[in-house]
């Protein structure tokens, strides 16, 4: 079920918390277990196993009942993954059925068993994306984080995972979901090859610079697309992808067209996002907005606390520069940081160690 106000989150976060972590003698046996069983690399955070999630009886179990979900893997993310990851399970009717296709840049044998070790009874599948479909075609964007080959690999996905999967929602790691990630996965694309939450009131102009609006060839190709006076924004962290058709119509061709136009006249300075808003805004499938509840990291630069939009949620996304482990972390959170933290399995891990140490 959605959730339907600020005030009930946070009158769950306690109940959540309590659902999600096993009995304390029970958690500090198994991350005991495993910490004398793993040695992990040190660029490798160490997580506590999740509990096991099981569908329920109405639950199919034949390959059109899977859900297909995409993400990327980086040490640096990794935490926010495994939460993102914890969330769906949680939150799923039917778990079992949920296939996550992970994409990183390079074998990494120590994330690997993370993952097993972590969620024992996961499905998913690896595949190396290769930075050097991107050489030379990124350009330097407002933040570090966006300039990174791993962000681009949502342009090239429809050409990574197998050919039988027809249907994928790809998915930003700086998130949880609060809802049965089925309800996205069954949006009606109709004849679109993408579907998001669409935000017609943002100010659209924000994402181009003045070399891409005083152009008036450029400026052109939303012409016909908008709605009102402006074309409509959407968050590519959140996307329900008709990959069969992706890679029917050459999205991926138009994509790197717009890369390349902009190595050559600088008219963006967002990494990946400007190339979808200049091929699909205003023709997408709209979702309803309670699946991106986005900007909760703040803006590019500082990263400030910003409170929820009103309305149901269904996903909390932490985009912009503030993630919610590193300001929990840095005990200065922002109060929606601790609608993440029920799902962090890294930090009650430590803690629980922690505290299993200081009594030994």
């Amino acid at each position: 079920m959605a959730f339907r106000s600020f005030d009930c989150l946070l009158l769950l976060i306690g109940l959540l918390s309590l659902s999600l972590q096993p009995p304390l003698t029970a958690l500090a046996a198994t991350n005991l277990r495993l910490n004398r069983n793993r040695k992990l690399s040190q660029n490798v955070p160490f997580f506590r196993e999740a509990p096991g999630f099981r569908n329920g009886q109405a639950c199919g179990s034949s390959p059109n009942d899977r859900i297909h979900l995409a993400m990327t893997l980086d040490c640096n993310y990794l935490r926010g993954t495994m939460a993102a990851v914890q969330s769906i399970l949680h939150n799923s009717g039917c778990p079992e059925n949920v296939v996550f296709h992970f994409l990183w840049l390079r074998y990494d044998q120590d994330i690997k068993t993370s993952i097993k070790t972590t969620f024992p009874y996961l499905n998913f599948k690896l595949y190396r994306f290769d930075s050097n479909l991107v050489q030379g075609k990124i350009s330097k964007s407002i933040r570090e984080a966006l300039d990174e080959p791993l962000n681009y690999a949502r342009i090239y996905l429809a050409e990574i995972i197998p050919t039988y999967v027809k249907r994928i929602i790809y998915l930003d790691s700086d998130l949880v979901v609060v809802d049965d990630i089925e309800k996205l996965w069954r949006v009606e694309l109709q004849d679109k090859v993408l579907a998001a939450p669409e935000y017609c009131q943002a100010n659209f102009t924000q994402y181009f610079n003045d070399n891409f609006w005083s152009d008036p060839e450029l400026a052109k190709v939303f012409k016909g697309r908008d709605k009102g006076k402006r074309p409509c924004y959407f968050n590519t962290g959140v996307m329900v992808l008709d990959v069969e058709k992706w890679r029917q119509r050459g999205y991926l061709q138009k994509l790197e067209e717009w890369m390349a136009v902009q190595k050559q006249k600088r008219i963006y300075h967002l990494g990946s996002l400007p190339p979808f808003l200049l091929v699909f805004a205003g023709n997408i499938k709209a979702v309803d907005h309670s699946w991106n509840q986005h900007g909760l990291g703040g803006d590019n630069i500082e990263g400030k606390c910003r409170s929820l939009h009103p309305g149901a949620i269904s996903l909390l996304h932490w985009s912009g520069k503030g993630k919610p482990w590193l300001r929990l972390d840095s005990g200065k959170p922002c109060v929606v940081d601790h609608l993440w933290a029920p799902y962090d399995l890294y930090r009650l891990s430590r803690l629980i160690l922690s505290s299993t140490n200081d009594e030994t």
